[in-house]
């Protein structure tokens, strides 16, 4: 009886168990996922991960998948697609001074609804009453919210207090209080001109001070004349003020006293970070940058003398004098930082702002310092807050999670205290335009190619075109997306109907057909990529340059305007591309061809072991693009205790003859020479034409040659070469393409943020890359393209048609 009612009760449990395992699965699937890109999880991320298994406690309907994506920052090629492909993610950590730019586009959900909704119902509401006004103000766009800003990193001056002391003497006779820090334009270039150091050979050994170094930027120094760059209805570009002329002015002098403006850049491509960062060790006395350094500092020099203060301004404006007599607030700095937002078609928006409305809480925030402190506590290590756009955030900072040591508290304090008085980059739909040609006009003005007037003009000019692109668009007919798709299609099934019409005209018998059918049918893969693949698109792609499109929204006829706007390049940017592409093509090419034909030279011997040789000198053209670039900045790097070559300079010319390495990859006249080099290393890869050709030539002309006294000399010039002819033509045509497709070497040296010193590596394809996918002119792209395309055409046209000059076929007369 009572086994039996044991197994009564056991198939009750059983049943039990059942039945709930569907419950749990059902409410598993209930479960709604919030997709967040942008955030990290990982070791310095404790803090946020608490805030997550918070927020997914509090609200168990959600499921939060965070997703790095490399997006967020300014590199918009996956979010763009995300949303264009209809898979957005729900919710966004974005740059905020680009929140304006994809604003404009519509790209991202205003956020005001849930705002006006929620003020009075929940106090976690963000609203602007909280945070600092020119954060919020960041991420707005002609009224209406686009963001809730996180980080705020306005900038402070940073001075090491060891180097003033060590250099006291010579501050007091220059007039100079080694005791406090500088306060206005002319002092932060006298403090640095005394505190800089120069080397036997002319090199810069310590720097006082580096205008841009740290982060700065031409903005921070013309928000101190009080310059506006956009005016206040938006659509005109002002850059070229008196005001920005002056700040631009002062950075020229700034880098004039380190030797110029290559010198300085040669100095930074050697410092380095963590435990050598430069301001720790003394080679940097003086800078301005973001809070984020302070961990920096705390983790490698946590017994660092050091203090901060107030950027530096103008003179006049420290006097209270001139055009700033009677300003209440002297001080100016700059803010930037990031801020959550919503994509369009973001398929779970509510919950994408519940989420975004707990994670920016004070609540939250205090539960990531908490995680995160104890966190790096145990590691040894002090834990320094991030300044945060929200106010009573930072007030949370300076008390309750205060880190410890004077140092980091009094540079946090400084920092804090600086944001009412903090500066935005201009809220614009241009906004990464004025921010590449802020940056090219500081570069050519401390260059000494332009005065600072004339780089001011033209980058005015550049910002201005496309302010007035973005407002004439609505004058354009809009088109319908459905005529690019039909113009590919029927690009490509015309291409189809062209093959199979040649086919048929052949005459084929049975057993060619037979032979030629499943020929075709083992091509056919390449054959649909083609047509579908790379024939349509490059016929839309045709359609898309008389049009001004971004992408993300409607595409506007504008018939010939793109290719107006490149024949009236203002910055001459297409010149500097195709004249960059003339050196490599004219310099890059006869040098490869001449390398690996040397090579295969050499290795067209019966030597024992030759087959080992010819597999190490083809090695290098199997190792991939990216892993061959970053081993050659290694390689390049200009100091000489980290670069090969400039370790091996410094210890024989420098030794020998007092000239110091040069800075191969950040002085604009070694960049292009070293991206030659670097080609060359992989010429193995040619060297395997050269080594067949050379083969295929009959030894009998040789033999006769030799009967008849011919030297070698002569048999070089007149059988080696004639009979490589076509080769040496081949590879001439393809170097040529080559040359002008160039770009992802480029791309990886600069990091993709820009084309190097004075756009020294700017070629067509990197110009065609930022115009479509960083600044979303993808009419004016498809323009580039289609240039490219008939200049490739034309050269190799040429080069065939010169070719029947000099190019011998053998058979052939």
């Amino acid at each position: 009886m009572n086994g039996r009612r044991c197994r009564v009760l056991f198939g009750l449990l059983l049943s039990a168990l059942a039945c709930l395992v569907p419950l749990r699965a059902h409410a598993e699937v209930q479960k709604q996922d919030i997709i967040v890109w942008g955030e990290s999880l990982g070791p310095d991320s404790k803090g946020f991960e608490a805030r997550l298994k918070a927020f997914e406690a509090e609200y168990p309907q959600y499921r939060v998948k965070v997703l790095s994506m490399g997006a967020g920052e300014m590199n918009p090629q996956k979010l763009m697609t995300a949303i264009v492909g209809n898979v957005p993610p729900d919710a966004i950590r974005q740059d905020r001074f680009t929140i304006s730019d994809w604003a404009s586009r519509n790209a991202f959900m205003p956020l005001d609804d849930f705002i006006a909704r929620d003020a009075k119902i929940d106090p976690r509401t963000p609203t602007p009453d909280k945070y600092y006004p020119a954060p919020w103000n960041e991420a707005t766009y002609e009224g209406k919210v686009y963001g809730i800003p996180t980080e705020a990193d306005d900038r402070v001056l940073y001075y090491n207090k060891r180097v003033f002391a060590e250099n006291a003497d010579a501050l007091r006779k220059a007039g100079l209080d080694p005791t406090r820090p500088p306060r206005t334009w002319s002092e932060v270039l006298a403090y640095g001109k005394v505190l800089t150091k120069f080397g036997p050979n002319g090199e810069l050994e310590r720097a006082g001070w580096v205008p841009n170094y740290g982060n700065t930027w031409l903005y921070l120094f013309s928000f101190q004349t009080n310059a506006s760059w956009i005016s206040p209805d938006g659509r005109t570009c002002t850059m070229n003020s008196p005001e920005t002329r002056e700040a631009l002015q002062f950075m020229v002098d700034g880098y004039d006293q380190l030797g110029g403006y290559a010198e300085a850049q040669k100095f930074q491509s050697t410092l380095r970070g963590g435990p050598d960062d430069p301001f720790i060790t003394g080679r940097i006395a003086m800078k301005v940058d973001g809070d984020w350094i302070i961990s920096g500092l705390a983790k490698y020099g946590p017994d660092l003398d050091f203090a901060t203060a107030p950027a530096p301004i103008p003179d006049d404006r420290y006097k209270g004098v001139g055009r700033y007599a009677g300003e209440k607030d002297k001080f100016i700095t700059w803010v930037g930082g990031f801020s959550m937002a919503i994509p369009r078609g973001a398929r779970n928006a509510e919950g994408a702002w519940q989420y975004i409305k707990f994670m920016s809480s004070l609540e939250a925030y205090r539960i990531d310092l908490r995680a995160q402190g104890d966190w790096e506590r145990r590691r040894g290590r002090v834990w320094v807050p991030r300044i945060r756009a929200r106010i009573e955030q930072n007030v949370a900072n300076l008390t309750e999670f205060a880190p410890k040591g004077p140092n980091f508290l009094q540079a946090m304090r400084t920092h804090v205290e600086m944001m009412p008085y903090a500066r935005i980059r201009p809220a614009t739909p241009v906004g990464q335009t004025l921010w590449d040609e802020q940056v090219r006009a500081m570069e050519f003005a401390a260059l000494k190619q332009r005065t600072p007037e004339e780089a001011l003009e033209i980058a005015q000019s550049v910002v201005q075109r496309d302010l007035d692109e973005v407002y004439a668009k609505d004058n354009y007919p809009k088109v319908s997306m459905a005529i690019p798709a039909w113009i590919g299609v029927f690009g490509a099934v015309v291409g189809l109907a062209i093959f199979v019409a040649r086919y048929k005209a052949q005459g084929y018998g049975p057993l060619a057909r037979h032979e030629s059918r499943w020929g075709f049918i083992l091509i056919a893969p390449w054959l649909v990529g083609f047509l579908g693949l790379t024939l349509g698109p490059m016929l839309a792609s045709l359609f898309f340059s008389f049009t001004q499109y971004n992408v993300l929204s409607d595409a506007h006829w504008v018939g010939l305007q793109n290719y107006q706007v490149m024949r009236e390049d203002k910055q001459e940017l297409l010149t500097k591309a195709f004249m960059n592409v003339i050196y490599l093509g004219g310099v890059g090419v006869p040098l490869g061809i001449i390398t690996g034909l040397a090579i295969a030279l050499l290795l067209n011997s019966a030597v024992r072991g030759m087959k080992y040789y010819r597999t190490l000198f083809y090695m290098p053209s199997i190792v991939p693009a990216v892993a061959t670039v970053v081993l050659w900045i290694f390689i390049l790097n200009a100091d000489p205790k980290r670069g090969l070559i400039a370790g091996a300079w410094t210890n024989s010319i420098t030794t020998w003859f007092g000239v110091a390495p040069p800075g191969f990859l950040s002085v604009a006249e070694w960049t292009k020479p070293s991206l030659i080099l670097m080609g060359l290393w992989g010429a193995g890869g040619g060297m395997i034409l050269w080594l067949a050709g050379l083969k295929g030539i009959p030894t009998t002309l040789y033999e006769a040659a030799s009967i008849d006294g011919a030297t070698p000399k002569q048999q070089f010039w007149n059988i080696t070469i004639p009979q490589l002819s076509p080769l040496i033509f081949f590879n001439t045509v393809m170097g040529f393409i080559g040359a002008l497709q160039q770009f992802d070497t480029a791309y990886i040296i600069t990091g993709g943020t820009s084309a190097g010193p004075s756009d020294s590596l700017l070629t067509p394809v990197y110009l065609l890359f930022n115009s479509g996918f960083r600044a979303f002119k993808m009419g004016y792209a498809s323009a580039l393209a289609w240039a490219i395309f008939a200049i490739i055409m034309l050269i190799t046209a040429l080069q065939f048609w010169l070719s029947r000059r000099w190019v011998h076929y053998e058979g052939l007369k």
